[in-house]
């Protein structure tokens, strides 16, 4: 830690460094000096294989914002000494140093209508101000991230090669998947569809990936490691997954998993008003979709993990990649049977 400190100017015995956040992928410490308080990360090289790909997009996404957007308000990395934008360890690690935004706050769990919207106004004011961006140029930090036919491909892959007795258990939810495998036909006929327009997508829109003031209004989005090109139901359907539900996905009781419909009103109405204007009529008739897509395309994840004996995310029990599935299943449920509903809310 005290070299890569010094790379950036700082003394480690005048820093207090402790433990920072909740994320899961990257390490993280908030660093304090005398006179400045810094967010440090280590990028994790095994989910990022190239962070090279992170900085230059997140460069690229800082100096338009600067030439066309001044006023937005962009945490920009700190350089080092040698004006590098990031330290790399003599063992292959790669940090990173940010400006510690003084008097915001974030939040790990939705529990208030309002903050749904401020954040679904925050992320989708994101991708509106960088719409005129050259998106040819911007960088892929993970290659079909997002892509469902892919995914239901290795689906299918773990299967066929993947732990037999966590197969045959998982038969019912096997089962499930394959009823709904024309959300994948739908992903396939968008990527081919015209009035879907590939444009800066976040691909991470969790709450805590928005800071907010103290009255509550969103101030900007961070964590830029999954920005790239990218189709709107990334953003707006990882909203849906991650907002509506009262519980998170580590939840076992499966009746507690629900869609809170003011929520998703709130979804709706932030993230229309900053991409309204953005959207096609096609897209906009997307809107449900969109949560179908990332919760389904997630479910496909934790199961094809649980058939893989949980090499990618990992397990702190032995059917807890099963158990997640089943809950983002159970909520795949929620959202298709009350599709119309929600359909009805994104019209009015």
């Amino acid at each position: 830690m005290q070299d890569i400190l010094a790379a950036y100017g700082l003394v480690m015995e005048e820093c207090h460094i402790q433990p920072f956040g909740s994320g899961l992928i990257n390490a993280t410490w908030k660093v304090s000096s005398a006179d400045q308080h810094y967010i440090l990360q280590r990028i994790n090289h095994a989910v990022f294989k190239t962070p090279e790909l992170i900085a230059q997009n997140i460069r690229m996404i800082g100096q338009y914002l600067h030439q066309y957007h001044p006023d937005y308000f962009f945490v920009q990395p700190v350089r080092t000494v040698d004006g590098e934008e990031m330290v790399i360890t003599a063992a292959g690690e790669y940090f990173r140093l940010q400006p510690f935004v003084s008097d915001s706050y974030s939040y790990d769990v939705v529990n208030d209508v309002q903050l749904a919207y401020e954040a679904a106004k925050q992320f989708g004011r994101f991708t509106r101000l960088l719409s005129g961006i050259d998106i040819s140029s911007m960088q892929f930090p993970l290659h079909d991230f997002h892509n469902l036919t892919l995914r239901y491909q290795q689906f299918e892959e773990a299967i066929q090669h993947g732990n037999v007795e966590r197969i045959a258990a998982a038969a019912a939810d096997i089962e499930k998947v394959r009823s709904y495998q024309q959300l994948t036909a739908t992903f396939i006929a968008i990527q081919r569809h015209p009035d879907f327009k590939i444009r800066v997508m976040h691909h991470d829109t969790k709450i805590s990936n928005v800071l907010f003031d103290a009255a509550g209004k969103g101030i900007c989005v961070i964590d830029l490691d999954t920005v790239m090109p990218g189709y709107f139901i990334s953003d707006f359907g990882d909203m849906m997954r991650t907002y509506l539900s009262p519980v998170s996905e580590e939840e076992t009781d499966l009746s507690k998993v629900t869609v809170r419909t003011d929520y998703y009103r709130a979804i709706v109405q932030g993230y229309l008003s900053e991409m309204a204007s953005e959207l096609s009529e096609v897209e906009k008739a997307h809107l449900v979709y969109a949560g179908q897509f990332l919760v389904y395309m997630q479910a496909i994840r934790f199961l094809t993990d649980y058939f893989n004996n949980d090499s990618y995310y990992g397990a702190k029990y032995e059917r807890h990649n099963l158990l997640r599935a089943r809950n983002q299943l159970t909520l795949l449920d929620s959202i298709t049977q009350q599709e119309q509903t929600l359909s009805f809310v994104a019209a009015h």
